[in-house]
Formats: structure tokens, sequence, C-alpha cells
């Protein structure tokens, strides 16, 4: 298996990647087009049949060639104008469930789930994710993690206020059980908070009428190898190189966790100075041979002008899982013929 990346030329954030009967899909934020030009600002949609489509969905045979299928998500009327970003893709009994993040202009960020029975789409809305009587103002990254027992969890950022020695105010990561694919129990639990100065986002932010010392932990995605849990985040600002990816680890799916031992900075993937900058917002995806696990990430080229996908080997060690990347040179990884 060989490969350099970006894996995929054109802008493609956060992108999520999935098998599903030997191939291989990925969503992501961005617009709906391959143009060299496409920059931070560009989410545009695009309208097919007279239907206005978001969220950029690609295929591929063997997780590194990959080509733009199209838009994933049908737009609803009341999302016209909207900015969509951070889907995942979630497959449990014949459908296929899309969670994403949405704003329009003047409201806070909502998390929504849409619907279809093929991993291309199109997916249709299917209602807003948190409970009416949830006032959250900001809440974004839904990952879905399936547990041993069949139960499902769904992972989510928002925002927290307070803060003490110990945590920052910010950006952090919560849970909670999924009654089914697009109803959550409304009985979130705090799964990691930032404590760490890698961690901030921004000094001195303006948020919420205040002015706060900002740290941010954001796209989770779960794990569970050997009966411990690891809840992988993105930290820091994506804006620049302090940006990274690191874990907690629990021996329960809700915690505690733990994310003792990154006080230095992200232990799994982190800028290399003048090759690639930031990369994070993963998802963690089996390689051709159905063994290798791989994490499929966004990063800044050195220029900073657009975040792309990279994929590289996601390793387990005897301290936790690591990644030998970000790699920004030609790659070759022997596999065993997938089965």
């Amino acid at each position: 298996m060989n490969w350099t990346n970006p894996v995929y030329p054109y802008y493609f954030a956060d992108p999520f990647a999935w098998k599903h009967e030997g191939r291989y899909y990925a969503v992501g934020t961005g617009p709906i087009s391959e143009s060299p030009a496409a920059g931070e600002a560009d989410f545009t949609t695009y309208t097919v049949n007279g239907r206005e489509m978001a969220i950029p969905l690609l295929t591929s045979d063997d997780l590194v060639n990959w080509k733009l299928h199209g838009g994933a998500l049908i737009v609803p009327p009341f999302a016209k104008g909207a900015i969509f970003w951070a889907p995942e893709v979630a497959y449990h009994n014949g459908l296929f469930y899309l969670y994403f993040s949405y704003a329009t202009e003047g409201l806070k960020h909502s998390l929504r789930v849409a619907v279809s029975d093929q991993p291309t789409g199109p997916f249709e809305d299917a209602g807003a994710l948190l409970p009416e009587t949830d006032d959250c103002s900001f809440a974004i990254d839904a990952h879905a993690f399936r547990d041993d027992d069949g139960q499902w969890y769904l992972f989510y950022a928002r925002d927290f206020l307070d803060f003490s020695g110990e945590v920052r105010a910010g950006t952090a990561l919560v849970a909670d059980c999924l009654v089914n694919m697009t109803r959550l129990a409304g009985e979130h639990r705090t799964v990691l908070r930032a404590r760490c100065e890698w961690q901030r986002f921004q000094a001195n932010r303006e948020m919420y009428g205040k002015v706060f010392d900002w740290h941010t932990l954001e796209g989770p995605c779960v794990r569970k190898r050997d009966g411990i849990y690891y809840c992988f985040y993105s930290g820091g600002c994506y804006q620049g190189e302090g940006y990274g990816v690191d874990y907690g680890a629990a021996t329960s799916v809700l915690g505690p966790y733990s994310d003792a031992g990154n006080e230095s900075g992200a232990r799994v993937l982190r800028t290399l100075p003048g090759k690639v900058i930031g990369p994070g917002h993963h998802s963690i995806v089996l390689g051709p041979d159905d063994e290798t696990e791989f994490i499929v990430y966004h990063a800044w080229d050195p220029a900073m002008s657009g975040r792309r996908m990279h994929i590289d080997r996601l390793d387990w060690t005897e301290h936790g899982p690591r990644c030998l990347g970000p790699t920004h040179t030609p790659q070759h990884l022997n596999l065993r013929s997938a089965a």
C-alpha cells in the first residue's frame, strides 16, 4: 500500500471515513467541488434536480485514491443559507445516520441527524439531536459509538464557562445515551475538560458577554481496546500549530476519563513545523487488510491555504495509541491480503 499525504488534494476538513462492504466513504467540511482555489470560507452548497445539497462525500476503493461523489445531505427548508460542518456517519440495522453540526446567522450552533438507506445518500433530515429542554447554545462534532452490548452513545463538544485551578473554560466533551439513532436521552455527562496550556484556543476571548482564557477540546472519536475506552480528541486552536490529537482513557464508556500524561502536548498527532500544520479532527478506519488501523485527519499545508485529508497508521503501544505521522513523504506499508 503506497500513499503520499494529502491523499485528497482539495479542501476537505474534519474527515470522517468509514468502510462498508469493502468500499470506503468519507464526509467532511467544505465545498462540494474539486476546486484548487477553495478556501476556509467556502462552504457552498449546490443544487441537483432542484434539491439543494450540502456536505461533500468522497468514495475510494483502497483508502488512498479518492474522488468526489457529490453532496450527502438534502438541505432542509429551514436551513437554507446555513453552514454545515463536522459530519459523521453511523450504520445500524440497514440504515445510515448522518450526524452533523449546522448554524445560520444569528442562531445557535446545533446538532442534527439525517437518514439514508445508502452510504452515498441522499440523507434526509430527521430532526434535532438535543432535547428542546436543553438550552445549549453551542453543540458541535457529534460522534456515535456502539458498545459491546449494542447500546449506542453520542459524544460531542459543548461550551463550559466555569473554571478552576484544574479545568479551563471553553469547549469540552460530553456523552449521552442514544434512545434510538435519532434521539438522545438528554442526560449528558462530562467526559473531558481542558486543563493544559497547549489546549488554549485563544487568550482574552470575548464569549457570552465576558472575557475568557478560552480552551478547546473537540472532534471526539471513541475506540474500545482490551477493556479500555479511549476517547480521542483534537485540542487547541485549529488555525494554528498548537492543534493536535490526544486522548483520554476510562474503564467505563461514560467515564471518568483521564488524559494525564499529555501536559507537554498532544501525544498522537502534532504539528511537524514547516511541513504539516495543525493535524487533527480525525476518524479511525480499518485498512484494506481489515486489520491495520488508520487515522484519517485533516492538516494545513505549509502555506496555510487549506485543510486537506491525510492518512497514517495508528499503532497501539505499551504507552497507549500513537501515530508515526503526520507524514508528508511517500509511504509504503505491507498489508496482508484483504479477507
